[in-house]
């Protein structure tokens, strides 16, 4: 299908936070108006409040209330569940392999945003891929399957060796991810293990390990130090300085020759660009980033922009932007603000952020942070930090059911259900 010359189409690739306030703050600005169509593309219906996925991990969230869906999200776009295939920038369309998998479509643009996000960065390791990532809803059903299937082993498992193996969690990477998802990965461990009898509290162990000199770089010395004492007081062992050699399988190598054997080794190395994007004749910065201006359009393209974890956008200084989503989701407004005045023949204005803070989840109502240049942790940095990411969560009725699901996990522990991830008949075949 190739879409009418008129009215003007804005066509959005990626349905992360970017790519649909990008798209929601369109419509705003064109509402009522037939002469211009936006059009979201995406490959999954639902955009992910990445944040909240931690606990979507441990149990404390219903997976499902920690995403948003796009088509009563957009009020009057266009949205396409599909996978994007490629651009042609000369042309101007954009292939897609929708989810009716009738061949390719091609969709027309007057103006393209690139908003395709990022994956976790498994360059840095030989054998990361044999690791676990943590970036996607999929990802979180996974890895908490994942301990419980292994307490399940652990439970019965006769044989040390791999019983050891099977009771100590790595994680890769000590920044705020690395951070959050052991806070969190520590306190779901501790209540799934009340359940399994056989299971001895000082057979667990836990792994932080940090190529830099300090975990949590995005924290000051107080921070960091509050951070990382309170993950030492759960027992985690944390190693700074230290590179991951490579990955084997289930045994991964340190820098300095020892080997801990682990069946769930998470990598959180940090994020690079959509892998689509590298395909893409994009000028890009080193890091494989889209290069663009501080108006957010692609260099040396008139009608291409980008923002988010795909692009490499500049601050007054000429550094980068972080990749953070209070970032993104100011860069939607500003870029959406900026299509229009092009589309009307005005100029675009750059994007300028000074960001309010940054904030940790630790697990067990304990966070760490920095709001407005002041040092908050404990308590208050973890209700900050939830209150602040529940508003950031549309509509109201998704936001009530968080409310809801944070209740409940007061009062109860976390369930220890695994959630099937296969149909049912290929469950059975497996069984026969």
């Amino acid at each position: 299908m190739n879409a009418t010359k008129n009215p003007l189409q804005i066509v959005i690739l990626g349905g992360g936070f970017g790519g649909a306030y990008t798209a929601r703050h369109l419509e705003k600005q064109w509402r009522g108006r037939s002469d211009v169509k936006i059009t979201l593309i995406s490959r999954d219906n639902y955009f992910l409040m990445t944040p909240l996925l931690f606990e979507a991990a441990s149990g404390v969230l219903e997976p499902r209330h920690t995403v948003n869906p796009l088509r009563p999200f957009l009020r009057s776009a266009q949205f396409v569940e599909g996978e994007i295939r490629g651009v042609d920038f000369e042309k101007r369309l954009v292939s897609v392999k929708a989810a009716n998998d009738t061949g390719i479509t091609e969709f027309e643009y007057n103006q393209l945003v690139l908003a395709l996000g990022g994956v976790t960065n498994l360059s840095l390791i030989p054998g990361a891929e044999n690791a676990i990532t943590f970036k996607t809803l999929g990802d979180a059903i996974y890895l908490r399957n994942q301990v419980i299937r292994l307490f399940e082993s652990a439970d019965v498992e006769k044989d040390p060796v791999r019983r050891k193996a099977q009771l100590t969690f790595v994680v890769i990477g000590a920044g705020l991810v690395g951070l959050e998802l052991m806070g969190e990965l520590t306190e779901f461990v501790s209540n799934v293990a009340e359940v399994y009898h056989n299971v001895r509290p000082e057979e667990i162990s836990f792994e932080m390990i940090e190529a830099g000199p300090k975990i949590a770089p995005e924290f000051d010395e107080k921070l960091a130090d509050y951070s990382g004492d309170l993950l030492k007081s759960r027992g985690v062992k944390i190693r700074t300085s230290m590179r991951v050699k490579a990955i084997h399988g289930s045994e991964l190598e340190l820098q300095d020759g020892q080997r801990i054997a682990a069946e769930t080794i998470v990598v959180a190395t940090g994020v690079s660009p959509n892998p689509l994007l590298a395909k893409l004749q994009v000028t890009k910065n080193p890091k494989g980033r889209a290069d663009v201006d501080s108006t957010m359009r692609v260099k040396e393209m008139e009608n291409v922009w980008a923002l988010g974890d795909c692009a490499s956008i500049p601050d007054a200084s000429g550094k980068p932007y972080p990749p953070l989503a209070q970032h993104a989701l100011r860069e939607a407004k500003v870029l959406a603000d900026n299509i229009t005045a092009v589309i009307r023949g005005q100029q675009p204005r750059p994007f300028v952020y000074a960001s309010k803070g940054t904030l940790a989840a630790l697990g067990h109502f304990k966070g760490a942070g920095q709001v407005y240049g002041i040092n908050i942790h404990g308590f208050l940095a973890w209700w900050v930090w939830r209150t602040y990411y529940l508003m950031r969560m549309p509509p109201w009725s998704r936001r009530l059911r968080i409310v809801i699901d944070w209740t409940v996990a007061l009062f109860f522990r976390n369930d220890v259900v695994q959630l099937d991830q296969v149909r049912g008949n290929a469950l059975a075949s497996k069984s026969d």
